[in-house]
């Protein structure tokens, strides 16, 4: 390559007169550079630390405020709904027994009532099985008279046709005889 020479602007040419290389590594202007580098940190760190960082870190703040909130009231929820599920399914278990207490008393006076009705319903059956046992009785007993008046005029009346006289006394005797057995 040519030697290096510069102009009258400080640039690094050569003997052309046309720009050697890239001009951030000329070495005339290094210490340039490095002034305008740290100047420029220094800003970005002041404007950084002081106005872009706080912001951003109330923004984390806020939003781990808002996290942290929403966790609590997530768990209060939650706790709410374990309480109101117990409180549930203890009403649900009060409930059935409730109802199964019900469902005693309704079979306890149905059987109360059932109890009542099948007593009345006996004593019309007894009253009736009486009142049938004396009707038959009394039937049985206008039978066996019946029964025995027949006899006896039977009697009378084959007696008679037989030629023979038998008196009321000896024919009474006679069917009450048979009849017995």
């Amino acid at each position: 390559m040519a030697t290096e020479t510069h102009d009258a602007a400080g640039v690094c040419v050569d003997a052309g007169g046309s720009a050697l290389g890239m001009p951030q590594l000329c070495a005339d202007w290094m210490p340039n550079q490095i002034f305008w580098l740290i100047v420029t940190l220094v800003a970005i760190y002041f404007v950084m630390s002081r106005i872009a960082l706080p912001r951003i870190g109330a923004v984390l703040a806020e939003r781990s405020g808002t996290i942290t909130n929403d966790i609590a009231a997530a768990e209060e929820l939650k706790n709410k709904a374990s309480e109101a599920e117990a409180a549930y399914e203890k009403a649900l278990v009060d409930a059935r027994a409730e109802a199964a207490k019900i469902v005693a008393e309704a079979k306890a006076e149905i059987q109360a009532e059932l109890d009542v009705e099948l007593q009345k319903a006996d004593a019309e059956i007894s009253a009736k099985t009486a009142e049938s046992e004396a009707a038959i009785a009394e039937i049985r007993d206008g039978a066996v008279k019946s029964v025995t008046t027949v006899a006896k005029d039977t009697a009378k009346e084959l007696v008679a046709a037989m030629g023979g006289t038998a008196d009321a006394k000896t024919i009474t005797a006679a069917v009450n005889a048979r009849m017995k057995g």
